[in-house]
């Protein structure tokens, strides 16, 4: 419990959402000499244990802070690369404040992962522990609109701005009907269920639509978090509609198991190609198109290929479109001189340097929908930058 902070900050999160077996037993010595990577140490399980055992024993303390500097740093965002940066410059000794656009910090570790895998309580440690430390925080802060970036600095007297502002903007299929009532994004249907409390339908401002037959349009992580919400909000069906095999799909082994066992019930090598309403254009059917895999593409995984006039109807009332995210435009398009690729992540140098002079970013708003020991590794390198660069001035 004391090597594991050298590296990761977050290990009752990482213990518990990270892809252990990719990244962690993967490259472990032990699954390399017994040629199985369910037999080399389980590092997560581990995390997790030792990390929930130092909470619950209330041994976990507070991180010491060097003196005061003078020195302020604004972080953007409240998500795993944003907590990171803000423990690692206010150990420091610099002034930390943290702007968070929703009314409750911890970004997608909030928002994005339900409860029942991730525990709300485990991430409102996290952030208690950096208000322990003396970080500000400010929630319904959205920079780019209640504050412009660049006025951080040059209004506002910030020495240095980091942004962990995540990939929150949804991808749709660009099919016809995805207009419909009962058309949601992943990230929409989380949202709304893991921190408005739409489920709570007498009382909550935007109640979710009461679903009985439930498409899920994806195959990774958020897929599967997905149609297991929707199973504990009261369907009594959930699809989960992927157009490879198995094999190929993105979420972990552990997460496909738990919604199979569930009850989610998989529809492999098919797409959805057109979801058709009634008249009140509320959503009725999802047509969907058979697949047959083809020969591998850049990523290395077998392409799938339609098979002509396969097209079937499923009976569906609710879609929900999980096939990842992008990074939200909105503090680019509002920061003049902030170059960003062609997918509009911020472009950065080795260590978090964007092109504007003392604005440093990391985690998905760079990477793109990453994980959740990526977007800390991300943060550790900028705050290391930022802290030189502070020591500097």
């Amino acid at each position: 419990v004391s090597v594991i902070p050298e590296n990761s900050l977050l290990p009752a999160v990482c213990g518990r959402v990270c892809p252990q077996e990719t990244q962690c037993q993967a490259p472990c010595t032990l699954g390399k000499a017994l040629k199985d990577t369910d037999k080399a140490v389980a590092i997560g399980r581990v995390e997790r244990y030792v990390a929930d055992l130092q909470r619950e024993s209330g041994k976990q303390g507070v991180p010491e802070v060097k003196p005061a500097t003078g020195k302020k740093v604004a972080v953007i965002g409240s998500g795993p690369a944003s907590i990171t940066v803000a423990a690692d410059i206010r150990r420091e000794g610099h002034d930390v404040t943290m702007f968070e656009a929703f009314h409750k910090p911890g970004g997608v570790l909030i928002y994005g992962i339900p409860e029942f895998r991730l525990p709300k309580t485990i991430v409102q440690n996290e952030i208690d522990n950096l208000i322990n430390m003396g970080v500000r925080l400010e929630t319904n802060f959205v920079v780019g609109r209640t504050r412009k970036l660049n006025d951080l600095i040059e209004k506002d007297g910030f020495n240095a701005v980091f942004v962990g502002t995540g990939a929150g903007l949804p991808k749709f299929m660009n099919i016809p009907g995805e207009n419909l009532v009962g058309v949601f994004s992943a990230n929409e249907y989380l949202t709304r269920a893991n921190l408005m409390k739409a489920y709570d339908t007498e009382h909550a401002h935007t109640p979710l639509y009461n679903s009985k037959k439930v498409a899920v349009l994806g195959g990774g992580n958020v897929a599967m978090d997905a149609a297991r919400m929707a199973l504990r909000l009261g369907a009594a069906e959930v699809h989960l509609v992927y157009r490879r095999t198995e094999k190929e799909m993105p979420a972990r082994v552990e997460e496909v198991g738990h919604a199979r066992e569930e009850g989610v019930i998989f529809h492999m090598l098919q797409n959805a190609v057109r979801i058709l309403g009634d008249a009140n254009d509320c959503v009725t059917q999802l047509e969907c198109l058979r697949y047959e895999l083809g020969e591998p593409d850049a990523s290395g995984r077998r392409s799938p290929v339609p098979i002509a006039g396969s097209e079937f109807l499923m009976e569906i009332d609710t879609v929900i479109v999980a096939i990842g995210n992008g990074s939200n435009p909105l503090i680019s398009q509002t920061t003049a001189g902030l170059q960003v690729n062609r997918w509009g992540n911020i472009i950065v140098d080795e260590n978090g340097k964007s092109s504007i002079d003392g604005i440093y970013a990391g985690g998905d708003i760079v990477l793109g929908a990453a994980t959740v020991i990526l977007a800390m590794g991300e943060g550790r390198r900028a705050a290391a930058s930022i802290n030189a660069r502070l020591a500097g001035l």
